[in-house]
């Protein structure tokens, strides 16, 4: 289940609506897991909130020109986030810098 978050946490810059299913699944599977992968449903949390603001600044400072520059931005934070979480977790590894607003 945390690659299929990974997964529509990706698609999400796509299609919004994908990273609302993300964040519900992850908030739902997060106290079942292993330690390690809880690890990843709060990596996962934590990047749908922080990439949620993220966009929304990027969408209220469309107006003065530089929403594009930060839209562009979150798009490449979110995927490499994504992709790094990824490679962690086919290693088997937990999250390394689990509060980290940046990549990790």
């Amino acid at each position: 289940m945390v690659k299929v978050i990974y997964i529509l946490l990706i698609i999400s810059t796509i299609i919004g609506l994908t990273g609302i299913l993300a964040v519900v699944l992850a908030y739902v599977f997060i106290d079942d897991a292993e330690d390690w992968l809880q690890t990843h449903y709060r990596f996962q949390i934590r990047t749908f909130w922080i990439g949620l603001l993220y966009f929304g600044i990027g969408a209220f400072t469309l107006q003065i020109g530089i929403g594009v520059i930060i839209l562009i931005c979150a798009f490449f934070w979110l995927v490499i986030r994504c992709a790094k979480g990824l490679k962690q977790l086919e290693n088997r590894q937990p999250v390394k810098n689990l509060e980290s607003w940046l990549l990790t």
